[in-house]
């Protein structure tokens, strides 16, 4: 078997969740860090899928969990894009990188906040020391996305809440000088709105 077709071998097992089929092609010595034309790994097309079997399997035989593809995921960022709580409890334990950038600048606890993943917030924030007050490619905080791209329901003021309770900075502005309190009421979100009264804002 040539090298690539081991590669490809390694790479449908990753993503078919066929943990005896990518401990056969380790044995046979393959790239643990080959990728695919997306510049895929197996680990980020088993969490991808996720195998957490798999992806523990690849952790423990020394993937590089950091490593991203061509549109920035990661096992790590993944876990926070798509609310994937056992995902993220599988790779926290190998201490992946926490300043990974999204494709718009953000480390993981960024778009978890905007698209109201209460539960990958809670964890990041109880867990690890990522940077909570991070300014993306578009100069907002985890705390402005919370309160801007989303719904200012029950989710978004929890979410709020525990950013501004773990160091939330309330007054860092977006680009053009509106603070999180301005732009919460331009939205009508009252609720939000307090939260951040309270917080000194």
């Amino acid at each position: 078997m040539s090298e690539k077709e081991l590669i490809t071998e390694f790479l449908l097992a990753a993503e078919q969740g066929h943990a005896d089929g990518l401990k056969s092609c380790l044995a046979k010595n393959v790239d643990i860090n080959a990728t695919n034309r997306q510049g895929r790994t197996a680990i980020i097309i088993a969490s991808l899928n996720k195998h957490y079997d798999c992806v523990s399997l690849l952790i423990a035989a020394g993937a590089d969990i950091n490593k991203q593809d061509q549109t920035c995921f990661n096992p790590f960022l993944i876990s926070c894009l798509t609310n994937d709580l056992t995902l993220l409890r599988t790779v926290l334990p190998a201490n992946p990188d926490l300043n990974c950038l999204s494709r718009f600048g953000g480390v993981g606890i960024t778009p978890a906040s905007e698209k109201g993943h209460v539960e990958i917030v809670r964890e990041l924030l109880l867990r690890t020391d990522i940077n909570v007050n991070h300014t993306n490619f578009v100069g907002w905080t985890p705390l402005l996305e919370a309160i801007v791209l989303n719904d200012g329901g029950a989710k978004q003021q929890e979410i709020v809440k525990l950013l501004l309770d773990h160091g939330a900075n309330p007054h860092m502005t977006d680009k053009y000088g509106k603070t999180p309190l301005e732009l919460a009421r331009e939205k009508g979100y009252h609720e939000i709105a307090e939260l951040l009264i309270a917080a000194g804002a």
